[in-house]
């Protein structure tokens, strides 16, 4: 709810003189400079001699290193481009299960009945079927204070009455500590045991659904599937949803590995991995931003890449969502100019074309109601709701 390489080459002419009394022929050999009458070089002159050879080296092997790092980036880049290009098959718009991630205000008391009659008349007409309304963070230990969430069955009562057959579910999410000391464990058993009390607990409030989002999630978490086939048979007793906001699919195979082994941040999930998180619930959300694109195009091209890699490993019983970035930042991962809201829909839709254009269980999930600009929201009804 995220590879700079700079180098600096001098083109060499069939002629050029050096520093001192070096010099480099046509043929680009290079030598010392002879001496009077043909006398060979001084100890001054052959040291020089050493010193440009073994820059000219350096900065090959620098030419070389900087060409091995861009080339590949190059051709990705070009490849998402081409993604980008194409046409979209009729039809692929809303099917009316789209989904809005919230933020806390409307649970803690920030917000009133006219903030929620102003969202109705908002999503009045639209896709959006599912509110994802953060009543969180989970406690490291799993455990949830029912403090922080004092307003939810005002807000409820407040949905149901204002917008009729739109879901409400629990957003709760957390760090995990996969990537430094401090954050929830999955590997405990009495961790997940507690989450799923507090799943249990929301559901008591009058929520009808659970959202998960912890971070960062590793590709092949076990324990992670096990706190989701748990979750599953507390949400389906009850007859509620269990939806999941999922990391991005490896752009290529293993990519996951390769750049946890860099960074210490392997950021993207293996196909097959989210496959197995997809048919553990009923609703799996893909955060397709922080994507690092820096183009509109290959950003657009990046999201239909992962709008059919996703839809190839999620069963038709489960809704498959695609983020939608209704938020405005610029930082590495995440470039404003680049990951727009027009970009995403077209991404979104080019890969429901090339890849399952009738899904029916298929939406848009849009991150976050509060840095929403009113731009987000006519590309957005513009874009997918035609």
């Amino acid at each position: 709810m995220g590879m700079e390489t700079t180098g600096r080459t001098e083109p060499v002419s069939g002629s050029e003189v050096t520093e001192g009394s070096a010099s480099v022929t046509p043929g680009g050999a290079q030598g010392a400079r002879p001496g009077p009458q043909g006398a060979p070089p001084g100890p001054q002159a052959a040291a020089r001699s050493r010193r440009t050879r073994l820059v000219r080296r350096a900065r090959r092997i620098a030419l070389a290193l900087v060409l091995a790092l861009l080339l590949p980036v190059l051709a990705a880049e070009t490849a998402l481009y081409v993604h980008h290009t194409g046409d979209l098959a009729p039809g692929t718009r809303t099917r009316d299960r789209d989904a809005l991630w919230l933020g806390h205000a409307w649970v803690d008391g920030r917000r009133k009945d006219a903030d929620v009659r102003a969202l109705a008349d908002r999503l009045h007409d639209t896709g959006v079927r599912d509110l994802y309304v953060h009543t969180g963070p989970l406690e490291h230990d799993g455990t949830l204070p029912k403090s922080v969430y004092p307003k939810a069955r005002w807000f409820i009562d407040a949905v149901h009455r204002e917008m009729p057959g739109v879901r409400v579910q629990a957003f709760l999410g957390d760090v995990l500590a996969t990537e430094g000391p401090e954050g929830m464990r999955l590997a405990e058993p009495r961790t997940r045991a507690a989450v799923v009390a507090s799943a249990r607990q929301v559901l008591d409030a009058g929520y009808e659904g659970v959202h998960l989002d912890l971070e960062p999630l590793h590709s092949g978490d076990r324990d992670y599937l096990a706190l989701l086939d748990a979750l599953r048979s507390e949400t389906r007793a009850r007859d509620a949803r269990l939806s999941v906001a999922a990391h991005q699919i490896d752009p290529l195979p293993g990519f996951h590995t390769l750049w946890g082994g860099v960074t210490g941040h392997p950021k993207w999930w293996s196909q097959q991995f989210f496959g197995q998180v997809a048919r553990r619930v009923d609703q799996i959300a893909m955060m397709s931003y922080d994507t690092m694109q820096p183009l509109e195009s290959t950003y657009s091209g990046y999201v239909a890449q992962q709008t059919s890699l996703a839809l190839e490993v999620t069963p038709s019983s489960t809704d498959l969502l695609m983020g939608l970035p209704f938020f405005h930042e610029n930082r590495f991962g995440h470039w404003n100019h680049a990951e727009t809201v027009p970009a995403a829909v077209r991404g979104v839709r080019l890969g429901l074309s090339r890849t399952d254009a009738d899904r029916a269980r298929f939406g848009v999930a849009l991150y976050i109601d509060f840095a929403a600009t009113e731009a987000d929201w006519r590309a957005y009804e513009k874009g997918w709701l035609g």
